[in-house]
């Protein structure tokens, strides 16, 4: 019992050794940053090794979870004045305990991932330290026992995610990516914000249960208006909508792509997108007793799961495809916590983080493998119209990224099916229109990644079509400054030697692409484990992870639940939702790999919603002409009054100042006979003045 302990009382140790890895590594780049840009395997070691540690200490503590420990939280005072005082510190339970799993094994294999796609970047050292930052931050969020400590590493998750969108900020794309990310996400961290200062004003705690337990008496007893506590927590709920992508605060996803692919699978799989959906859960106490709130949580997930998949239909650049498809899938997320499915949501959570980052991982690889064909040009690389029949040349992708679009797709027994079916099913018992959403998004998602998929692995190759490659390159020309069409993605996903080994000897392109090298792909394959089996354990007829994670203040008894669940109720439900993903799957054979139907013909016959879909419902087009070009006339008009009636005002001034001088030095000449003559005058001036009146 007592080495037990000892653990929980180290467990402060998980965000703190990537922590120590970012500080040393940083510290380095700083001070010596030519010698420490040089150590590249002895700083990747020594940050994988410490990610290893931090991912060993985690699991050891979800093992003591799962056999029943109890919660642990360790506090110290941070700050005090009078009654008023701040807590910081730790707490580790059963959803904490899940999300160190999920966070750790994720960065872990990301981490290894990057020592093959980053291998000729010359920000490699750079990139391990801000991914070592990145992990320290979401981990201490994980662990934070309050919302004023979630606030504080949310934002420092934030600013990492800002560097690593941003990395190559030398070009252009990558620095507005990252700015419009961090100024997106600024709407909805002040919106967070001021719902933090709005509960703490009203229930004066930052500690969820007694929020939860203080918000609700005060609305029963009438201290508190029910509409204003449902503002608070919406006002809340606005920071999940930016982090986790949903309408209307989704726009930065696909540009975040701009990034590394390594960062693109943390970013948008285990950690800051989780993050927000994390934090719903945290706040589940607050939200579940205010009606309005859950409402506008459930609507906004479903109407967001829509839009994503729609968009994604059109998107001919894989990683652009893999985001909306997040968006899509964090919809679904957001919907079951708002119709009351604690369990199910945070079940899609840890099943999306595996398959997904094996799914961006994945396009990493294809993209690796296409530049020993195209060369580093992003529009070329990541296009799925230069792609087709990769999985002759990249097997062990090919066959990851199958197991992924299946779980994504919801097809049993792989991971995403549970997950997705457990959503859909609570949803229709709650609100049937919002499950008719559910069921038709989980059509078009299989549409779409089997869509992704035979475009990319299957049939002829068409790296080496020179009109198609034309075609592309003239169409970003054209649109120079502007998203490439459905295909705009990365000026550059990797920066190459002339001396790696996609060119031959004399740094040529090769004529065929190539498997990536075995660090890419063991992450892949350790991924597909948990792809295709970590579903097993949320089975509706044995559900183990809704025994361990179970809403905050209810009993889950799985002999009861075992008994209460109906088989024909399962069997319609589920056979519904594989009914629809396979008929999506049925039409993207016919239109992508039997060329049964053309999908061009189909676009042609139904302009209005493919320009929907291809222009991103023209969300951005709006935002760019009305809070863009909007704020930019704004300043206009506002250096318009400061130059003519601020400055205007100011020159009057010095000009009064200038002219009074100067007729009054004339007066001033130092001759008494002068001064005399002119009291002379002003004693005349008076006389006679006063003789008018």
């Amino acid at each position: 019992m007592d080495s037990v302990d000892t653990l929980y009382q180290y467990a402060w140790l998980i965000p703190v050794l990537p922590l120590i890895g970012a500080a040393v590594v940083g510290t380095g780049l700083i001070s010596y940053g030519e010698a420490t840009s040089k150590l590249r395997q002895p700083v990747a070691i020594f940050i994988v090794s410490l990610i290893g540690a931090a991912m060993v200490l985690s699991f050891a503590i979800f093992w003591s979870q799962w056999q029943g420990h109890a919660p642990y939280q360790a506090m110290f005072e941070w700050a005090s004045a009078g009654d008023f005082r701040i807590e910081m510190g730790y707490t580790i339970d059963h959803l904490v305990a899940l999300m160190l799993v999920v966070v750790t094994t994720v960065a872990f294999l990301v981490m290894i991932y990057t020592d093959g796609y980053m291998a000729h970047d010359a920000g490699y050292v750079r990139f391990y330290a801000y991914l070592s930052l990145f992990s320290s931050s979401m981990l201490s969020l994980v662990i934070s026992p309050n919302l004023l400590q979630v606030y504080v590493f949310w934002e420092l998750v934030g600013m990492c995610s800002y560097l690593l969108i941003g990395f190559w900020y030398d070009r252009k794309p990558a620095a507005d990516a990252c700015q419009k990310a961090f100024v997106t996400n600024r709407v909805g961290d002040f919106g967070l914000l001021l719902g933090i200062l709005g509960l703490f004003w009203a229930t004066g705690s930052f500690d969820f249960e007694i929020m939860g337990e203080r918000l609700t008496d005060m609305v029963n007893v009438g201290s508190l208006p029910a509409s204003v506590a449902a503002i608070f927590a919406i006002l809340v709920f606005l920071g999940p909508v930016a982090k986790s992508a949903q309408f209307p605060l989704h726009v930065w996803l696909p540009d975040a792509m701009e990034g590394p692919t390594p960062i693109s699978a943390l970013i948008h799989a285990a950690t800051m997108v989780a993050a927000g959906v994390f934090l719903v859960a945290r706040m589940y106490p607050v939200f579940e007793h205010i009606p309005t709130v859950m409402t506008v949580i459930a609507y906004t997930g479903a109407f967001t799961a829509f839009m994503g998949a729609t968009i994604a239909i059109t998107q001919n650049d894989i990683k652009k495809g893999l985001a909306f498809s997040t968006m899509s899938q964090l919809g679904y997320m957001v919907m079951a916590m708002g119709v009351g499915a604690y369990s199910a949501g945070l079940f899609h959570l840890m099943t999306h983080a595996y398959f997904k980052a094996m799914l961006f991982l994945g396009s990493g690889s294809v993209i690796h493998g296409m530049e020993a064909v195209v060369g580093h040009d992003p529009v070329l690389a990541q296009d799925m119209r230069l792609m087709g029949g990769l999985r002759k040349y990249m097997p062990v992708t090919a066959i990851t990224f199958l197991i992924g679009t299946l779980a994504i797709s919801g097809i049993p027994p792989f991971a995403g099916f549970w997950s997705k079916d457990e959503i859909l099913g609570a949803t229709f018992a709650v609100n049937p229109a919002l499950w008719a959403v559910g069921w038709l998004t989980a059509g078009i998602t299989a549409f779409y990644m089997f869509r992704m998929y035979f475009s990319t692995f299957e049939g002829s190759f068409r790296g080496n079509d020179e009109g198609i490659r034309r075609d592309l390159k003239r169409a970003q020309f054209q649109k120079m400054g502007a998203s490439l069409g459905p295909g705009a993605m990365n000026p550059q996903e990797l920066t190459l030697d002339a001396t790696h080994d996609d060119h031959d000897e004399h740094g040529h392109h090769a004529h065929e692409p190539h498997e990536s090298p075995l660090s890419m792909i063991f992450p892949l394959m350790v991924l597909a484990v948990p792809s295709v089996l970590v579903g097993l354990v949320g089975t509706p007829f044995a559900n183990y992870f809704e025994a361990f994670i179970h809403p905050p203040g209810e009993v889950f008894e799985a002999a009861e639940a075992a008994e209460a669940f109906d088989w024909s109720e399962f069997a319609l439900m589920a056979g519904s939702s594989v009914a629809i993903a396979t008929v999506g799957i049925i039409i993207s054979v016919l239109m992508y790999r039997t060329k049964a139907i053309d999908p061009r013909a189909i676009a042609a016959k139904i302009p209005f919603f493919y320009n929907l879909s291809l222009n991103k419902w023209y969300i951005d087009d709006i935002y760019e002409v009305v809070f863009v070009q909007g704020s930019r006339k704004l300043a206009k008009q506002v250096l318009e009054v400061d130059i003519r009636i601020v400055d205007g005002l100011v020159n009057l001034a010095g000009l009064v100042t200038l002219v009074t001088g100067e007729g009054l030095k004339y007066l001033e000449n130092g001759r008494a006979q002068f001064y005399a003559l002119i009291v002379f005058g002003a004693v005349l001036g008076l006389v006679l003045l006063s003789g008018v009146t």
